[in-house]
């Protein structure tokens, strides 16, 4: 009874969608080797562990058979219901392509290595005595922490490699003895991050607060100039309601204006030459004229226009001098 107990095989079921508390057919097979291989075990024990750890329907496969035969006919009933039906040669390739996902402890990789490893044993692709070689050269391939890799040595035991027990508790013991101080170092790291972040909350209330003045400085001049420029449109709009209204002094008329001569009665009108330029003759002016040039009338003209506007100069004159 105790080594039931202790040996005891997960539940399996067979049952799509797989129920949350089950394993699937694969890790259920992988635990059923493991028994089968333990020689504390004999073989109806085999047998027995096996048909209490199936339920419906996977039990209902293997209900026909006597419960007195031997475990290999149970799981070679089962392969052909549930067991994988790739070839060797696929497995391996998928068990090549199988590499540390993000997050992942070496020690669940190197489980689910070996895991897809067997598939391909079972398909005849690789040797069982090649198993221990086979899975020591993808784990050092497919995982990621380079440093766990060295510090274990594990590319020198290659020649010699160490069996899937042996390898897993390696993984495992480094395993603890570095999650203490991944522990100190996520404390240490949480600590400095939230004193950085402290300094730049810190500074981002001090600029903040640098940003609120000068915002309330350049308010302040902005509603100065404003109140400016509306009392300069009042008074500009003051001075024009008088002017429309007729409140300025009244504008100088013509005759009153500051250094604007009165006409005196009697003084002629500042004489206009009169004639053209190029012909001498009256009515029309140079621009205007087609006629031939004649100069000495011209010159007669002029002597006669220069004596007119000196006769009116002196008239002009003398009436100043009256007023």
């Amino acid at each position: 009874m105790h080594t039931r107990s202790s040996h005891r095989l997960r539940v399996f079921s067979g049952r799509l969608p797989r129920p949350q508390h089950e394993v699937d057919y694969d890790t259920w097979r992988s635990g059923a080797d493991l028994i089968m291989k333990d020689p504390a075990i004999s073989e109806i024990q085999w047998t027995r562990l096996i048909l209490d750890s199936l339920l419906p329907p996977a039990a209902d496969i293997v209900k026909h058979l006597s419960p007195d035969l031997l475990a290999d006919i149970y799981i070679k009933q089962l392969d052909s219901a549930y067991g994988t039906v790739q070839d060797g040669e696929e497995l391996y390739a998928k068990f090549m392509d199988t590499l540390q996902d993000a997050g992942e402890k070496p020690s669940t990789y190197l489980q689910r290595l070996q895991v897809a490893l067997n598939l391909a044993v079972r398909r005849g692709e690789v040797p069982e005595s090649e198993v221990n070689k086979h899975l020591l050269n993808q784990f050092c391939r497919g995982c990621w922490d380079n440093t766990l890799i060295s510090e274990l040595q594990l590319k020198q035991k290659k020649s010699s490699p160490p069996s899937f027990a042996e390898l897993l508790l390696l993984l495992r013991t480094e395993e603890d003895q570095e999650a203490p101080k991944i522990q100190r170092m996520k404390q240490h790291l949480g600590t400095t991050r939230q004193k950085v972040t402290s300094q730049a909350q810190f500074a981002y209330e001090e600029e903040e607060k640098g940003m609120c003045a000068t915002l309330t400085t350049l308010t302040k001049q902005l509603t100065q100039q404003m109140a400016a420029i509306q009392q300069q449109l009042s008074a500009l709009t003051a001075i024009q309601s008088q002017g429309q209204h007729g409140s300025c002094a009244p504008r100088p008329s013509h005759a009153t204006k500051p250094h604007s001569k009165p006409k005196t009665a009697g003084t002629a009108a500042n004489p206009k030459p009169g004639f053209c330029f190029r012909c001498g003759e009256d009515g029309h002016i140079k621009p205007q004229c087609d006629n031939p040039p004649n100069s000495a009338l011209v010159s007669a003209k002029r002597k006669q226009f220069n004596d007119k506007k000196q006769r009116w100069q002196r008239q002009s004159s003398s009436s100043e001098q009256l007023n």
